[in-house]
C-alpha cells in the first residue's frame, strides 16, 4: 500500500511538473511571438507613417532639395513627408488659425526672429522643446537666438543670414555703358537708359506681397545710421515710426519708379517664382534678391554663367547692407501624434552629409547657419560684401514690424495703384504697431 501511495505521489508530482513546465514554455513562446509581432507592428507602423509638413512658398527652397532629402529619409525609414505649400501672403494667418484650432501639421515652417517668435507661434504652448537634441549645439548662435524662447530651442533652421541686393545683368550694363549706381538719382538714370533700350529695368515681384517691403525695411540700418538710437526709440515708443522721414522718402521713390514704368507694365501680377526666367531670358535687367539668385539663373540658363553681379539697394542713397538673421525655421507640433518620427526627420536633416547635400544642391543658399559647412560664395561677391558697412535689418531690430510684413506689402501695392498715399502707408504701419503692442501688453505703449 505504501509503495502504491508513493508511486501515485511521484506520478502526481511529475504531471504537475510537466504541466508547470509546459505552462512556462507556452508563456515564453507566447512572449516571443508577442515581441516579434510587436516588432513587426512597429515596423509596419513606421512604414505607414506620413508626416504633414506645412509651409509657405518661400519657406523651403524652390529647387526641391528638401523634397529630395525627404525622399532619401523615406527610403531609409519608410516615413513619408507630405509637403503642404501655401502662398506666402496667406501662410501666417492660416498657420495661426490651425494652431488655435489644434489642427496644425506635424511640422510647420515659420519665419523666425527673436522679436516676433512668441506672438507668432507661442512656442512653449504649441511646439516641441528641442533643446536636448545633439544637433542643437552645432547650429550657429545667431540661428539659435532666432528660434529660442525662455532659454529653450524650439526649431531647426538652415540658411545663414539673408542679404538682399539688386542682381543685375552685367552684359546689359556693359552694352549700355552703365556703372553700378550708388545714389537714387544714379539709379534712376540707369533705369531710364535700360528702359530706352527696350528692356524692363527691374522685375518687381509684387504678387508675393513681401517683396516690395524689402527696399523699405531693408534700409532700416541706414535709417539707424542717419539717426543713431532710432531702433531703441521706436522700441521704447519714444518716437512714432510715421515720423521717420527717410522711410517716407523711400516710399515716394518706389512710387516714382512704378509711375515711370521701371517695373514694366504688368508688374502687379509678377511672382517670385518667375523671376529667374525674366532675368535669364533678359526680358528684365535687375531683380532684388539674395546673392544665390545668380546661381539659380545660371542653372536654368547656362549661357548666363558669370553674367550676374550684385549691388546695394540705392533708394534714399542707402549705403548700409541690412543683415537679416531671421530665417525660415521648422517646428514640431506639440500636439502631433508623430513627434518621435518628426524628431527622426530633424536628426536626419542635421547629419553633416545631409547638410552638405543641401548646400551642394541648393543654389538659393550659398551658406548655411552650420559652421561645419563651408560657404560657397564666389570671390567677387565675397569681396563686394566684405567692403560694405552692415547693420541689423528693421524687422529684426524693431518691434512689431515683422508681424505686419505682408500687410505693409499690400499697402505698398495700394500706393502703386493710387489707392493710398505714402503718408497713409506710414500711418498704417504706425497703427498696426500700436495694435500689436496693445495685444502684447507692451508697457512702452501704456
Amino acid at each position: 500500500m505504501k509503495k502504491k501511495i508513493a508511486l501515485l505521489l511521484t506520478m502526481a508530482l511529475g504531471i504537475s511538473c510537466l504541466a508547470g513546465c509546459g505552462s512556462h514554455t507556452a508563456e515564453k513562446s507566447t512572449d516571443q511571438t508577442s515581441s516579434a509581432a510587436g516588432t513587426a507592428a512597429a515596423s509596419n507602423k513606421t512604414k505607414n507613417v506620413t508626416l504633414s509638413f506645412g509651409t509657405h512658398q518661400s519657406g523651403i527652397p524652390s529647387c526641391g532639395v528638401l523634397q529630395d532629402l525627404a525622399g532619401q529619409f523615406e527610403e531609409e525609414t519608410g516615413i513619408k513627408i507630405d509637403f503642404q505649400v501655401s502662398p506666402d501672403a496667406q501662410w501666417r494667418d492660416l498657420l495661426k488659425v490651425k494652431l488655435d484650432s489644434g489642427e496644425a501639421p506635424d511640422i510647420f515652417c515659420v519665419d523666425a526672429d527673436p522679436l516676433s517668435l512668441y506672438s507668432r507661434v507661442r512656442p512653449d504652448e504649441t511646439c516641441v522643446d528641442l533643446s536636448g537634441e545633439e544637433w542643437v549645439d552645432r547650429m550657429a548662435d545667431y540661428a539659435k537666438e532666432c528660434v529660442s524662447y525662455d532659454d529653450k530651442i524650439y526649431a531647426i533652421r538652415f540658411a545663414e543670414p539673408k542679404l538682399n541686393f539688386y542682381n543685375y545683368n552685367k552684359k546689359i550694363f556693359a552694352n549700355l555703358g552703365l556703372e553700378i549706381p550708388a545714389t537714387y538719382e544714379a539709379f534712376k538714370t540707369v533705369c531710364q537708359k535700360i528702359q530706352d533700350s527696350g528692356t524692363i529695368p527691374i522685375y518687381e515681384a509684387t504678387q508675393s506681397a513681401w517683396h516690395q517691403c524689402v527696399p523699405l525695411y531693408g534700409s532700416g540700418p541706414y535709417f539707424e545710421k542717419l539717426e543713431p538710437g532710432l531702433y531703441d526709440a521706436l522700441n521704447n515708443n519714444e518716437k512714432d515710426i510715421k515720423d521717420v522721414a527717410m522711410m517716407k522718402t523711400i516710399l515716394d521713390q518706389m512710387k516714382e519708379f512704378a509711375d515711370l514704368g521701371y517695373y514694366g507694365e504688368d508688374y502687379l501680377s509678377n511672382t517670385v517664382d518667375a523671376a529667374k526666367d525674366e532675368i535669364g531670358t533678359e526680358k528684365a535687367a535687375m531683380y532684388l534678391a539674395a546673392p544665390g539668385f545668380a546661381l539659380q539663373v545660371e542653372e536654368a540658363y547656362p549661357e548666363m554663367k558669370d553674367q550676374i553681379g550684385i549691388f546695394l539697394m540705392p533708394f534714399g542713397d542707402n549705403d548700409v547692407l541690412a543683415n537679416n538673421a531671421s530665417s525660415a525655421a521648422y517646428f514640431i507640433n506639440k500636439k502631433s501624434e508623430n513627434v518621435e518620427y518628426a524628431l527622426e526627420f530633424f536628426r536626419f536633416l542635421a547629419r553633416p552629409e545631409n547638410l552638405q547635400y543641401r548646400q551642394d544642391n541648393n543654389p538659393e543658399e550659398m551658406g548655411l547657419c552650420w559652421p561645419e559647412i563651408t560657404p560657397s560664395y564666389p570671390d567677387e561677391f565675397n569681396k563686394y560684401i566684405d567692403s560694405l558697412e552692415r547693420g541689423t535689418i528693421m524687422q529684426v531690430g524693431v518691434k512689431y514690424i515683422d508681424p505686419q510684413f505682408m500687410d505693409t506689402g499690400k499697402d505698398i501695392e495700394a500706393m502703386y495703384t493710387g489707392a493710398m498715399t505714402s503718408d497713409q502707408v506710414m500711418e498704417s504701419i504706425s497703427r498696426r504697431r500700436a495694435e500689436q503692442a496693445e495685444l502684447q501688453k507692451d508697457p512702452a505703449w501704456e
